[in-house]
């Protein structure tokens, strides 16, 4: 199965990081996306408590579920730090948005066993 397939399988759960409560940014046009186009996707921003009026949590530690994929929207030194979390929390699938990944963080998804997406925009890449 190509992995773009293996990470949009509708049974996924997705963590995205990085949600804003600004229309006009990524992180909160990537969580809406995935949200219309039927997934279950939790936001994640340690800065907010709701986006929207909906639970946005601080961290993946927090989540109430483990999720499938998590989705940074992030700076590339963040995006290092939850690759590791990933590793610790067994979460084997990150969509590192475009902007968001460095090769430091693709090499530490590649040496542990992480499939990783990255240059590539989950909402472009979206199968329906």
């Amino acid at each position: 199965m190509p992995l773009t397939k293996e990470f949009l399988k509708k049974e996924n759960i997705f963590a995205v990081i990085g949600v804003s409560r600004n229309k006009e940014k990524y992180g909160y046009k990537v969580y809406y996306d995935l949200k219309d186009a039927g997934y279950k996707v939790y936001p994640i921003n340690p800065t907010t408590n709701k986006i929207n009026n909906e639970k946005c949590y601080p961290s993946l530690n927090e989540l109430p579920e483990k999720p499938d994929v998590v989705v940074t929207v992030i700076p590339p030194e963040i995006t290092y730090k939850i690759a590791e979390k990933c590793k610790e929390l067994n979460i084997d699938k990150i969509w590192m948005q475009p902007g968001s990944e460095s090769e430091k963080s693709i090499d530490f998804c590649k040496k542990n066993n992480i499939k990783v997406i990255h240059s590539a925009c989950i909402m472009i890449k979206r199968i329906h």
